[in-house]
C-alpha cells in the first residue's frame, strides 16, 4: 500500500519517533512524504521514502494529486493545531480529498497508531479491491 506522511514543523520529531516505532510495519509498504519530513524519516529509520517538495513549496499539492488519481491508500498528517500555516488551503484540500476518495486519514498520534495497526492486520485491504475495480 502507498502511505502518505506529512508533519508540521512542531510535529516532525513525533513523526520520526512514530516511524521508528512502526518501522517493521511501514517497511512493507511504499512511503511518500513531503520533502523535509521524508528526509528526517529516512535519517532515523533507513526506510526508502519517495519525497515530494517541502509542504509549503508544493509537496502537499503533489500528495493531493496522487490522492485524486487513487495512488495513495492512507495518509498520516501530524498537524500542529496551535499554529496557523500560510499554506492551510493545501492542508484543507488534502483533508477534503481524503474524505472524497475514502482514504483513511489521521491527524494525530492516537489515530495514526490505529491506522498502522489496522494496516498490519490487513484491515485496509479493501483499498486494493477498489483500485482493481477502477482499472
Amino acid at each position: 500500500m502507498n502511505i502518505g506522511l506529512i508533519a508540521h514543523d512542531a510535529k516532525k520529531i513525533l513523526m520520526q519517533n512514530f516511524t521508528i516505532a512502526y518501522r517493521g510495519i511501514l517497511s512493507k509498504h511504499e512511503i511518500y512524504a513531503t520533502g523535509t519530513t521524508g528526509r528526517l524519516i529516512e535519517e532515523v529509520t533507513n526506510l526508502t521514502v519517495h519525497k515530494y517538495l517541502a509542504g509549503h513549496l508544493g509537496g502537499e499539492q503533489q500528495l493531493a494529486s496522487q490522492i485524486e488519481h487513487n495512488q495513495i491508500d492512507m495518509v498520516i498528517f501530524l498537524r500542529d493545531p496551535q499554529s496557523p500555516k500560510s499554506h492551510e488551503p493545501d492542508v484543507m484540500n488534502v483533508i477534503h480529498l481524503c474524505d472524497t476518495y475514502n482514504i483513511p486519514f489521521a491527524t494525530n498520534l492516537a489515530t495514526a497508531e490505529l491506522l498502522v495497526k489496522a494496516l498490519e492486520h490487513g484491515d485496509l485491504e479493501w483499498r486494493e479491491m477498489i483500485k482493481k475495480e477502477e482499472e
